[in-house]
């Protein structure tokens, strides 16, 4: 296994430093996809890049979306020879000295996808919460399991062949819907899900780009079309299935 750190930013230049303080132990490369950032970004970004021999800046001139983004991040890693990603959030919500274990779990599951189980403190809103759990209980009825723990958490470890190779067949949602889509699609592949508990903390003051105009209405559009789509699946392989009706 290679693995190298993937880190999508839109303007978090407050926070970038300390990720990547956090990340340098690991001892890992780390692409950092900045997604169109305000100046006063870039030029940090610029500036560590310089100071840290292990990050690369990768520039997009205009926002895209965090899915996007984190899809930009997969091709670069693979077509720089790696394997695995660990993806985190720019923002400081999860903590980078959980890289490690992250890496302890791809490495014994090479084949799997490796997803962040959010432990929340009491900085963690609760209409957050509450909406968290209803994603949940429709990830579970799209995957006829509760093989995803959590669909929205964004500390995961990816395996980048069946990915990649999933993004060159499907059209993946490019904002905050990329992440839960991206975990039932690679369940439906047939791949195992390993999880891994990480604390993940809501910063006072902290920069977030959820909107609930924007991607509430997304997610909830994503999430009808992945339960229809977990019912259709379901029904089809049933009827494959040996001994069912009209199999010879």
């Amino acid at each position: 296994m290679k693995a190298c750190a993937v880190i999508p930013i839109h303007d978090h230049g407050d926070t970038i430093g300390e990720v990547l303080a956090g990340l340098a132990p690991a001892g890992i490369d780390c692409l950092v996809v900045d997604d169109g950032s305000n100046l006063a970004t870039r030029e940090i970004l610029e500036r560590i890049a310089k100071e840290h021999h292990f990050v690369e800046v990768l520039r997009r001139t205009r926002n895209g979306g965090k899915g996007s983004a984190l899809k930009a991040g997969y091709r670069a890693a693979l077509a720089r020879g790696f394997t695995h990603v660990v993806q985190l959030d720019a923002d400081g919500q999860h903590d980078p000295r959980d890289v490690p274990r992250f890496l302890e779990a791809m490495r014994a599951h090479p084949d799997a996808l490796v997803l962040g189980v959010p432990i929340f403190d009491a900085s963690a809103p609760r209409a957050r919460i509450l909406a968290r759990q209803i994603s949940r209980v429709l990830v579970w009825l799209a995957c006829h399991s509760r093989a995803v723990p959590d669909p929205l958490c964004g500390f995961r470890g990816i395996p980048l062949q069946p990915t990649v190779a999933l993004l060159d067949r499907e059209r993946l949602g490019d904002w905050m819907d990329f992440d839960p889509e991206l975990a039932v699609r690679l369940v439906w592949e047939g791949l195992p899900v390993v999880p891994v508990p990480t604390d993940v903390v809501y910063r006072i003051g902290g920069l977030s780009h959820f909107s609930l105009t924007r991607d509430y209405p997304r997610l909830a559009l994503l999430y009808a079309r992945l339960v229809v789509g977990g019912v259709r699946r379901s029904s089809a392989l049933r009827q494959r299935a040996p001994g069912a009706s009209g199999i010879r």
